[in-house]
């Protein structure tokens, strides 16, 4: 989950350096371990998000009517995202004292164990109050890791990209979002279509948790492969993507961290507005199938995946700020109506759910890299993996519970609120951003 990757001048300048210590390595190859990481990552956050909807306000919050138990589960699902910068100052400690390759390991078996753990909760019938705080506790143990899961890739990615094709290149990572639903959203899919209730409320939703274990451990292998070969050490050693003191990092880059952080939450908003949200909004309030509602939203993020394939077409034809200021724009349009579509059947559903993806796309495909990355050589690396904690937490981690507040409160209508404040953040940051360009650039002329 990356809001990482960059298209500064300074790196652009690094990135068509020779590597002088190493060996050419080809951007499909950083790509591949790219794409491995972050659908894992992102399987391991649908799985969660979707048990969210479809089992915890039941299993873990009974005393509570429906809605008010998946309010309470959303609660507990934003813990990720609060818990993720202390992950990220934790691990790059371990960066620096112990190397990359320890990191990862210990931020995935973290995850994998985190994950898998949930799936032997035992019922708030069976213990109570405890099962709260245990799922609460993972929660937090998940944020941690994927503080900690950050190997630096997409940044690596960006800058060993041809010059011609930084948007093409940036967009790569952002794959692993629709992949990691689709899968996802399958296989939760496929339980809930060939069990009863009583069956998937007892068991059969602990299976896709079992699976992210699993998917887990093969990504950890393939990532481990690829960022602890002496080649990629000594790549990522001549492009200086080595961990700095959290602390030093905010006091020197703070500025860029923030205005990084905050351009792209249109996407990050819609992220949200178009996977956990409709989902609960159509269990809870049209009383159709979960498990026709996941197909839809696996068709609607193949959509997305072709979306997000040809936002880096875009980007390289237009430029990265001025696709992410019109998709925020378009963003922004698509707030003010889409929602009730929800409310209008299955066209209506349908609707939302591929314009959405779509939209998403092209906005969420730019994201990683308009603004996040102008960074000074020695924080790029540590900078990076902060611009994305803060980016999710404000951006993504509240999105679910304040849009079903907003929905079931003041009607379908008031969900778009929340996404058009995202549009307007991004648009304003975009602004700002350029501004401060143009004053720099002046200022070196004086």
């Amino acid at each position: 989950m990356s809001a990482a990757a960059s298209d500064s001048p300074s790196l652009e300048r690094g990135g068509q350096v020779a590597n002088a210590r190493g060996a050419q390595i080809a951007p499909s190859e950083i790509a591949i371990g790219v794409i491995i990481g972050r659908t894992s990552e992102f399987f391991d956050f649908f799985v969660y998000a979707i048990a969210s909807v479809l089992v915890f306000p039941a299993y873990i919050f009974p005393f509570a009517d429906p809605l008010t138990g998946t309010l309470y589960s959303f609660a507990l699902f934003a813990l990720a995202f609060v818990a993720r910068p202390f992950g990220t100052l934790i691990f790059m400690w371990v960066d620096r004292h112990h190397g990359r390759g320890t990191k990862l390991t210990i931020a995935l078996f973290l995850l994998g164990v985190s994950t898998v753990s949930v799936a032997f909760l035992p019922s708030y019938a069976n213990a109570g109050i405890a099962t709260i705080i245990l799922l609460g506790l993972l929660r937090i143990g998940q944020g941690v890791a994927l503080g900690g899961a950050w190997d630096g890739l997409a940044s690596l990615l960006a800058l060993n990209a041809p010059e011609n094709k930084r948007g093409w290149y940036a967009m790569v990572p952002q794959l692993g979002a629709p992949l990691g639903l689709i899968v996802a959203s399958a296989l939760f899919a496929y339980f809930a279509m060939n069990l009863s209730a009583a069956d998937f409320l007892s068991w059969g939703w602990r299976y896709p948790f079992f699976c992210a274990f699993a998917i887990n451990v093969v990504a950890l292998f393939a990532r481990l492969r690829i960022v602890s070969t002496p080649d990629f050490e000594r790549l990522f050693e001549s492009r200086e993507l080595q961990p700095s003191r959290v602390r030093d990092t905010v006091a020197r880059q703070g500025r860029t961290i923030v205005i990084g952080a905050f351009a792209p939450l249109a996407s990050f908003a819609m992220f949200h507005m178009v996977t956990v949200f409709p989902l609960s909004w159509v269990f809870l309030f049209t009383g159709e199938s979960p498990a026709r509602f996941l197909v839809i939203e696996s068709v609607a993020a193949a959509f997305g995946v072709v979306a997000i394939v040809a936002s880096g077409y875009l980007a390289d034809r237009f430029g990265r700020r001025n696709l992410l200021g019109a998709s925020a724009a378009a963003i922004a349009v698509f707030s003010g109506f889409a929602p009730q579509l929800l409310d209008m059947g299955d066209v209506g559903e349908i609707t939302y759910m591929i314009v959405g993806f779509v939209l998403l796309g092209l906005s969420f495909g730019q994201s990683s890299g308009v603004v996040a990355s102008h960074f000074a050589t020695p924080f790029r690396y540590t900078g990076s993996a902060l611009t994305s904690d803060i980016a999710w937490l404000f951006g993504a981690g509240f999105a679910p519970f304040w849009a079903l507040v907003l929905a079931a409160y003041f009607g379908i209508l008031a969900a778009g609120l929340y996404l058009l404040s995202g549009a307007i953040a991004t648009l304003a940051v975009l602004w700002i951003s350029k501004t401060l360009a143009v004053d720099n650039f002046q200022k070196s002329q004086d």
